[in-house]
């Protein structure tokens, strides 16, 4: 990433989702910040429940030409006509998923803290790399990934890195200067008003 490009943002869904709140609320997200892409992660592994929600999310977004990946499920992001998928599992399914979806799609892995991993990814045909948790998180093993590392990637990869998972204003504006895009999520859904929550956390790029 050159100095004069700042990061984008990447939009995470929440976990649960009622899409008959969670409708609004994004296109409003949407409709007052600038986004780039939009992350489809829900936590059910209901078939008919993700494909309703993709659905939704998909048009919501295409028609703000703002892309939508789907979390892990390779066959439904293809069938419901996304850009995309994001792997969880880093560089183990990049291949597969790029024999699927073909050339076009938008093929992302969260490798955590691993830079080992995201290199791995990057080598299968992954168009970018996630690490995470950029922020302290009592979740998981409490494992961090450090400004080091993005710093690290900034300088020595040229593909796209993403920092996500418990990110602040402060945290933003540190990591700016070595990240493509930052993984927005749980950060502003909670709040009562996402899209102004969303504005105070852009600002800190600046």
């Amino acid at each position: 990433m050159s100095d004069q490009e700042q990061p984008q943002i990447y939009l995470i869904t929440p976990a649960e989702i009622d899409l008959s709140q969670f409708q609004p609320r994004l296109a409003a997200v949407l409709d007052a910040q600038p986004v780039a892409c939009l992350r489809v992660a829900l936590s059910t592994q209901d078939e008919d429940r993700i494909a309703r929600a993709a659905d939704v999310c998909r048009e919501i977004c295409h028609t703000r030409d703002v892309a939508v990946v789907l979390d892990s499920h390779i066959g439904l992001a293809e069938r419901l006509g996304l850009d995309g998928v994001h792997l969880t599992d880093g560089a183990r399914s990049v291949r597969k998923a790029r024999k699927a979806l073909g050339p076009d799609a938008i093929i992302g892995a969260f490798c955590t803290q691993s830079r080992h991993e995201g290199m791995n990814a990057g080598e299968a045909g992954a168009d970018y790399i996630a690490f995470g948790p950029a922020g302290a998180t009592s979740l998981g093993d409490g494992a961090q990934a450090e400004r080091e590392l993005f710093a690290w990637w900034s300088e020595m990869i040229e593909l796209p890195v993403v920092a996500e998972g418990a990110l602040d204003a402060e945290l933003i504006a540190a990591l700016a200067p070595v990240t493509d895009f930052f993984g927005i999520g749980d950060e502003i859904w909670s709040k009562e008003d996402p899209a102004a929550t969303l504005g105070q956390l852009i600002s800190a790029i600046a």
